[in-house]
This record gives structure tokens, C-alpha cells and sequence, in this order.
């Protein structure tokens, strides 16, 4: 769908992303992964338009992605926000439907599938972190935009909780939607995601399948051996 090339982002003295590139499938699960402070939330928001490159570029079909091209193609979820405290998630949706023209006929699934009927007229301000993350994904997936940045979609979720929202996300994935999510705990990513982009530092490790980074992790090791999970894949390349 798009590639990043060589984004880089500085914050005076501190670069907190340095050359980062690599590319989005459609309809794929790509897992951004990396420890706190590796840069994740700093490149999503350098994708979702809330931050301004130093260098670099978003390209499709060989040439640079304008403004309004990527403000229609990426919907950018970002992690730990309380939008609009006093109003309903209700009233949030119907909202977002509105001012994006989403995907109202999905709202009846996505609610059942999130499990947010019980919290549709509650405020998102009296919301737990938990069933904020699922009433706020729960509009990021009726958004009409081809590609959806979750900036960690699975944090304050119980074991159940993020086992249902990571099949939802695969489900609309396999339907043609694109998910992109960053995430820091690395059994989440494995369990859902197609593809990885390992984050360090603010730089690119690696990126693949599990099978393609544990031949590069090996590669880079000169090692025969396997690395068996993602957890030693990205500590080997990392």
C-alpha cells in the first residue's frame, strides 16, 4: 500500500527516529515491536500527520504521498487519549460515523464483537483504560480509511479481552483492511500479526515474517541454529 523511506525525526540534540524504513501490504497485520522508548508512538505519529518529518518520505506507486492522500488512507489511533470525557460512546460514535462518512452498517458487529453494548451510554470519561481501548477501536475499526495505526490496542485488556480483539482485527484484516499496530509485548504481536517491524533505538532491526527474521537473526548470528519465537528473534536483532 505505501513505504516509508528513511523518516527520521528529531527533537533538538535527540533523534528519536533515524532512518526507518519499511513497506505496508494490504490486508495484512503488521506488528510494530519495540521496548518503551524505541520510537513507536513517534512514528505513528509522524505517519498519522500529528508530527512533521525531518527526512524522509511515505511513498505509493513510486512517488510521495501528499497530505491529503495520507489524512484519506491512514486513521491513527492514539494510545492513552480520553477524547470528548463528558459525552457517550454513543454519542462518539455516531460522531466519528458523521464527520469521517464510516462504515455504519458495521456498527451493530463491531459493538457485539467488542463487547461495548453494556458501555454505549456511559461516558468515556468514567470508562476504564480497558473499555476505553475497546470503544475507542471499536471506532477506529468503522472508519472508512484502508489503513488503521493502533498505538497499543492491547494494553489494559485481560487475557480474554485481548484474545476477542485480536481476532476482530485479524477478521477485518482478512476482509481487506489493513492494521498496522504498534505493540510492546511481544506475545500479543506473535499471536496476531503477519508481519513485524523490529524498532530499537529508533532505528529498523528488521522486518518480516517470523520465519524471515529468524533466518535473518540467524544470518546476522552466524548461527545454524533456530531462534524459536519472536521474543528471541527480536533480542537477537536487537
Amino acid at each position: 500500500m505505501f513505504a516509508a523511506q528513511h523518516l527520521t525525526k528529531r527533537y533538538g540534540r535527540l533523534t528519536a527516529l533515524s532512518g526507518v524504513s519499511f513497506s505496508v501490504r494490504a490486508g495484512e497485520v503488521l506488528g510494530l515491536i519495540g521496548p518503551n522508548g524505541s520510537g513507536k508512538t513517534t512514528l505513528f505519529e509522524c505517519l498519522g500527520g500529528v508530527l512533521p518529518l525531518d527526512e524522509g518520505s511515505i511513498v505509493r506507486d513510486g512517488r510521495p504521498m501528499s497530505d491529503r492522500e495520507r489524512a484519506s488512507t491512514l486513521f491513527y489511533l492514539p494510545d492513552a487519549i480520553v477524547p470528548w470525557p463528558a459525552q457517550t460512546v454513543r454519542w462518539a460514535i455516531d460522531f466519528t460515523l458523521g464527520f469521517f462518512r464510516g462504515r455504519a452498517d458495521l456498527v451493530e458487529e463491531i459493538v457485539r464483537r467488542l463487547d461495548i453494548a453494556p458501555l454505549i451510554d456511559s461516558t468515556i470519561g468514567s470508562l476504564s483504560k480497558g473499555q476505553r481501548k475497546r470503544a475507542l477501536l471499536a471506532i477506529g475499526l468503522l472508519m472508512p480509511h484502508p489503513v488503521l495505526l493502533a498505538d497499543e490496542p492491547f494494553d489494559g485488556l485481560d487475557l480474554r479481552q485481548s484474545r476477542d480483539v485480536g481476532e476482530t482485527l485479524r477478521s477485518y484484516a482478512s476482509a481487506g483492511r489493513t492494521m498496522f499496530l504498534s505493540i510492546h509485548q511481544i506475545r500479543d504481536a506473535a499471536r496476531v500479526c503477519d508481519r513485524f517491524v523490529l524498532l530499537s533505538g529508533g532505528r529498523t532491526r528488521g522486518e518480516g515474517t517470523m520465519e524471515e527474521l529468524a533466518a535473518l537473526a540467524a544470518a546476522r548470528s552466524g548461527s545454524s541454529g533456530s531462534h524459536r519465537d519472536l521474543e528471541e528473534v527480536f533480542l537477537a536483532l536487537t
